[in-house]
């Protein structure tokens, strides 16, 4: 094959919205959309202004709106925050082993106000960074077992595509462009159950707007950055065997279509949710005391087994990598929302007391759309009258890829989200708005909200 960095370069100088296929159009308004909820319900999280208070340049460029709010920063400080932001709650998005419009939506919107461009390129810039993200995963897909983070680490590269589409940047400058973001990729697994989780998302949407204004400055970068033996594969591979042969599909084949993104539901690491929504049908019409459970079984993916790492989860932070989190709250609280996250919920004695009668079972079982997930997942409870009850194969949830939400459902979140920020009119036309964001003229048509940073 050529140099896969040339390549890359050569897709994102040529990709145009009428490249685009027509069923994607869709999810990518659904993505804007459900982003900007969730910055706005994540607001009021301590990484908010922690890292505005420390990191983002109040007094540098006015060049873009910092979350849709009258403050005015420099775009990939707008970028930072909102990323970091987008995904401190874990309640963004997911698909390939990471969240990509926590990484994308944040830096387009920043970099699209400054440079005045308008939705149809913004549209394209995320289906153009969504494609460099699979194309590059695909090659080596395990990568948390390496301990990284692959929304970080791919996230960068997705965020300079996505900014040399939006900068029109000519091939040589767009492949520079991902080369250059190659040194900004990392995010440490350790991490995960903290704030440097959602912090990740923020310093790839950063980095990667960087990177693309970098290269249309002059910057070089390694003209095979991403495919050398010494390069971004090689380093970030689980088992230091990528593929660094074969042809890129970019512009060929389109990733969106097969690897759907999947919108939450629930305000946690995605890997507990078909377990947690499978319980809660499986006892749906049963008054199951959580005294009455003599233990529960759970069997799910390797690779989820080992990302969900809190077996005895003490903050909201491990309770979104809490397995037996997922099932006591399914069989004690019902619903996994926000306030169901609090430290407060998650420190109950009867929560506490629940979670060592949970084991999770890994399968080598996986999912070729994304092997971290095993095909199906099962849950096996078990009473102390020694009755049985299991939930059968759990396939899909509402959000999932296969069951994807309806407007109505996706409206019922976006409300949820924007309760303390926007009123009932304010937030009907901002999702509206989103939902039409290859239409816009620009992001000056997307309201701004008076009530954030107002001090």
């Amino acid at each position: 094959m050529g140099s896969l960095t040339a390549d890359v370069g050569t897709f994102l100088a040529s990709v145009t919205y009428e490249d685009l296929p027509a069923d994607v159009l869709p999810m990518v308004r659904d993505a804007f959309t459900d982003t900007v909820g969730v910055i706005m319900v994540g607001l009021p999280e301590p990484v908010t202004e922690i890292v505005r208070r420390t990191l983002v340049d109040q007094a540098g460029s006015p060049e873009a709106r910092s979350c849709l709010s009258n403050e005015r920063v420099p775009a990939p400080d707008a970028a930072l925050l909102a990323g970091a932001i987008a995904h401190s709650l874990d309640y963004d998005d997911q698909s390939m082993s990471g969240h990509p419009s926590a990484v994308l939506v944040p830096a387009i919107l920043a970099e699209a106000e400054h440079l005045g461009v308008d939705g149809r390129l913004m549209t394209t810039a995320y289906v153009a960074g969504y494609e460099v993200w699979c194309e590059l995963w695909r090659r080596s897909r395990n990568y948390h077992a390496k301990g990284w983070h692959p929304t970080s680490v791919f996230g960068a590269m997705a965020a300079a595509a996505a900014g040399a589409v939006l900068h029109r940047l000519p091939a040589e400058r767009a492949a520079a462009a991902v080369a250059i973001a190659g040194s900004f990729a990392g995010g440490l697994f350790s991490n995960f159950g903290s704030m440097m989780k959602g912090f990740h998302a923020g310093l790839a949407a950063r980095g990667g707007l960087e990177s693309a204004r970098l290269a249309a400055a002059g910057m070089s970068a390694g003209p095979d950055a991403i495919e050398n033996k010494q390069g971004f594969l090689m380093a970030f591979s689980s088992d230091s065997a990528p593929d660094l042969e074969s042809e890129s599909k970019l512009g060929k084949e389109w990733y969106l279509p097969k690897h759907k993104l999947l919108i939450k539901l629930h305000p946690t690491c995605y890997f507990l949710h078909r377990s947690f929504n499978g319980t809660v049908r499986m006892l749906a019409g049963r008054e199951i005391e959580a005294e009455d459970v003599a233990s529960v079984e759970v069997r799910m993916g390797r690779g989820q087994v080992t990302c969900l790492v809190y077996e005895r989860p003490q903050t909201r932070w491990e309770a979104e990598f809490s397995g037996q989190y997922g099932i006591a709250a399914a069989v004690i609280l019902g619903k996994m929302g926000v306030p169901e996250l609090a430290d407060e919920t998650v420190q109950r004695a009867d929560m506490q007391a629940f979670f060592p009668k949970v084991t999770l079972i890994p399968v080598d079982e996986y999912d070729e759309r994304d092997p971290v997930f095993s095909p199906t997942e099962e849950v096996k409870l078990t009473l102390k009258s020694g009755e049985v009850i299991e939930s059968g194969p759990i396939r899909s949830i509402p959000g999932h890829a296969n069951d994807p939400l309806t407007t109505e459902q996706l409206w019922s979140k976006f409300r949820e989200c924007t309760v303390k920020t926007h009123s009932d009119q304010e937030a009907r036309d901002l999702f509206d708005k989103l939902q039409r964001i290859d239409s816009l003229s620009s992001t000056s048509d997307l309201p701004t909200c008076a009530s954030v940073f107002t001090d």
